[in-house]
């Protein structure tokens, strides 16, 4: 790891400060076959689900040969966010722990005390509000502070706010959604339909997510409808579009957000819709629920159904996505040290709190 940026000797303040170094944090993944049961009961661990159901589960993993695209992905991200920085004179490293497989997240804030970084900002690889997508990270991040060993400062860690609505992530998706439709055949294309996806989670951890309840859903209609607005402009074309679920899991006698993409498929081709469009909004990069929930699952489904069907990027490294990153640090950096910021959010629900209010996303029935 590189060096946390060192005290400037004068009196200008970096465009950083009061950080000295950026965090990646993200969920990891099995990066080989006799990997996936052990990533499996990282996940699950309290859930007191057997390793037989867990072997199940993991033959998704063994389908792509046992590893997981994640880890690849944020090594690819990493590297795009520290050219980015460099490009425009930011000397801050970038660190990356995951909360499930390695780099650990409490190996890795070790590592930044070691280093001597007082004050860290963290981008999760979530972009929305809910228990299991920002309030379990910043207690994963506590729990990896406190861990740090004796005679270490454990490093300030701060988490960059919710960016589903800003501009450089919502204009990834409209790319991807742009490129998708090019695909499809020409006689189907001014008619597909626009199909939003994201990860379901319990609707009770649904109902409690964001400081008012009900942020979780409400963000990601917020941003569908821009992406839509957005891909109606640049095509000349108005789609109709919808939001629905994957990668559902948990007890069957709790309640999950729906409906199930594969279900919406099945009613979509009986209503006679020409083609789709599955947009992945509800994640950062073409991770697992993205490669199996929708690429091999969904749109084999939709094959099935005779129902010509593409896929969408996910924002990736998109470069209005690193832009983004980018932009979001020093957004965060400006606000500590007290200064008038732009937060720019596209959509009618305006920028995210840069830091949660208490009762914020309470409480996980997954």
């Amino acid at each position: 790891m590189p060096n946390p940026q060192q005290a400037r000797p004068d009196l200008v303040p970096s465009p950083t400060d009061p950080y000295d170094a950026l965090l990646l944090v993200s969920f990891g993944g099995p990066e080989q076959p006799e990997d996936v049961v052990p990533f499996l009961e990282n996940v699950t661990r309290g859930r007191g689900i057997p390793r037989e159901r867990l072997e199940v589960v993991g033959e998704h993993y063994f389908l792509f040969g046992g590893r997981s695209p994640i880890n690849d992905q944020n090594r690819v991200l990493i590297a795009a966010v520290e050219k980015e920085l460099a490009d425009h004179g930011l000397d801050v490293p970038v660190y990356w722990g995951n909360r499930n497989w390695a780099p650990y997240l409490a190996d890795t804030v070790a590592q930044m005390a070691a280093d001597g970084v007082r004050r860290a900002l963290c981008l999760v690889t979530s972009a929305y509000s809910s228990w299991s997508s920002c309030r379990q990270y910043l207690d994963n991040l506590a729990a990896a502070t406190a861990a740090v060993p004796d005679g270490l400062a454990a490093p300030r860690l701060d988490k960059i706010r919710a960016y589903y609505n800003h501009p450089g992530f919502v204009a990834a998706n409209v790319d991807g959604v742009l490129a998708a439709l090019a695909d499809l055949p020409d006689d189907v294309r001014d008619e597909a339909r626009l199909v939003f996806v994201t990860h379901s989670i319990p609707i009770s951890m649904s109902d409690d997510s964001g400081p008012e309840g009900g942020a979780y859903v409400a963000q990601h209609l917020d941003v569908a409808a821009v992406v839509a607005a957005r891909v109606a402009a640049a095509t000349g074309v108005e789609r109709p579009h919808e939001l629905v679920y994957c990668s559902r899991s948990g007890a069957p006698h709790v309640p999950w957000l729906e409906p199930d993409v594969n279900d919406r498929l099945e009613e979509l081709a009986a209503e006679g819709t020409a083609a789709v469009v599955l947009i992945p909004v509800g994640f950062v990069s073409d991770h697992m629920e993205v490669v199996y929930d929708l690429d091999t699952e969904a749109l084999a489904t939709a094959e099935r159904l005779g129902l010509p069907a593409r896929r969408a990027a996910s924002a990736g490294t998109h470069p209005a996505f690193v832009t983004a990153v980018r932009e979001l640090v020093l957004e965060r950096a400006a606000a500590e040290r007290g200064e008038a910021v732009a937060r720019p959010a596209l959509g009618v629900r305006g920028p995210s709190h840069d830091c949660c209010p208490l009762g914020c996303c309470v409480g996980s029935d997954a």
